[in-house]
């Protein structure tokens, strides 16, 4: 089942230090000024971090579903996807990577320790800009 902009907030907002904002319509999940995720102010487009030397391959396995952001965006660890395309188990692991880029490593590692999920020394590092 496709997955809607309020998921993408529900997922969003139960993370540590995440809040919302809205943007020139866009909504924009933050971690201090840093923006980890960004719904379309049609809510077709899902924007996210993501690592920028595994984006090529993201894109290239799943065409239909991911694609580049806007060139002026480029130079930035972001990638984008069509909402209908996702499902909800997918859209929480992209999420959730795009946050714990974002946050200091002592946050994500205290939230993945008590969900018991991916072990801390497996989070990316470094902040999505």
């Amino acid at each position: 089942m496709a997955v809607t902009a309020l998921d993408v907030r529900n997922i969003a907002l139960q993370l540590p230090r995440a809040y919302e904002a809205w943007v020139r319509d866009y909504r924009k999940f933050r971690v201090g000024q840093i923006v980890f995720a960004s719904v379309s102010p049609d809510e077709t487009q899902l924007g996210f971090g993501f690592p920028r030397e595994e984006r090529d391959d993201l894109i290239a396995s799943e065409p239909d579903k991911f694609f580049l952001p806007r060139p002026s965006d480029l130079r930035y660890r972001w990638v984008c996807a069509w909402l209908a395309a996702l499902e909800r188990n997918e859209l929480n692991e992209l999420i959730v990577d795009a946050w714990a880029m974002c946050v200091p490593k002592s946050v994500s590692k205290a939230y993945f320790t008590q969900l018991g999920d991916l072990p801390p020394g497996q989070l990316r590092d470094g902040p999505v800009e």
